[in-house]
């Protein structure tokens, strides 16, 4: 429980430094990233960019422009970890940095369609052009921070939106996790609303005097302790 509020503190931190530090340095467009740097990527969804920031001098020292999720099938919002790479070849571009998100494969990699960076055009990679990843790719490291932005709600990037029974995504994670809190929900944080998951929801509506079915909505929200703020 504390390791987790540690991470969400930290993250919260991460962002306001990087909103200060973008308003506070310029990057150009020549700048070389040390291969001995602490860096870690901030990918911001809001932008649909890719910056290399610097955590000793909080500078952002390279950015890059991508393509994010569809609506339909959206980047997973979080922090993450480099846990795969490699150089591969085909529609997917000529590189792949995997991510540890538990309820999908996920990654950032090139592209053979350019003309789709800069909109929400995948389904829920990180799409770079070719010789940005590529480059990318040299100061990547197992292990390496990666934290996907996707505006003020967090988790909730598309409102509350009423989960149902196979959703999965950072919405679900944050419901098991607020579960978990008050607890609900002993299993695996996965991000999966799968048949373990249905029998602590409806434990939970029943204990709270709500209505009886599997979905979580504004409602369970609410009980939950989950209210997004304009």
């Amino acid at each position: 429980m504390k390791k987790r509020k540690f991470i969400e503190i930290m993250l919260i931190v991460f962002i306001i430094i990087f909103l200060f530090n973008i308003c506070e340095y310029s990057v150009m467009a020549d700048s070389k990233v040390d291969s001995e740097e602490n860096i870690d990527i901030l990918v911001d969804l809001t932008e649909e960019r890719l910056y290399l920031i610097n955590k000793d001098t909080n500078v952002i020292v390279k950015k890059y422009s991508i393509a994010s999720g569809k609506k339909e099938t959206p980047s997973p919002i979080g922090t993450w970890k480099v846990i795969g790479m490699s150089k591969w070849s085909g529609r997917f571009g000529t590189r792949w940095i995997g991510l540890n998100v538990p309820w999908g494969v996920f990654g950032i990699h090139g592209t053979n369609r350019p003309g789709s960076i800069g909109s929400e055009a995948s389904h829920g990679c990180i799409r770079m052009l070719n010789k940005d990843v590529e480059e990318l790719y040299k100061y990547v490291k197992l292990g390496m921070i990666v934290v996907i932005y996707g505006g003020p709600y967090g988790s909730f990037e598309n409102g509350l939106v009423t989960l149902r029974p196979g959703d999965r995504g950072a919405d679900v994670l944050e419901v098991q996790r607020k579960l978990q809190e008050k607890g609900y929900y002993p299993g695996k944080l996965d991000g999966i609303y799968g048949e373990e998951m249905k029998q602590y929801v409806i434990k939970f509506k029943k204990d709270n005097n709500l209505k009886m079915n599997h979905n979580i909505d504004v409602e369970f929200y609410k009980e939950l302790g989950i209210i997004l703020m304009d």
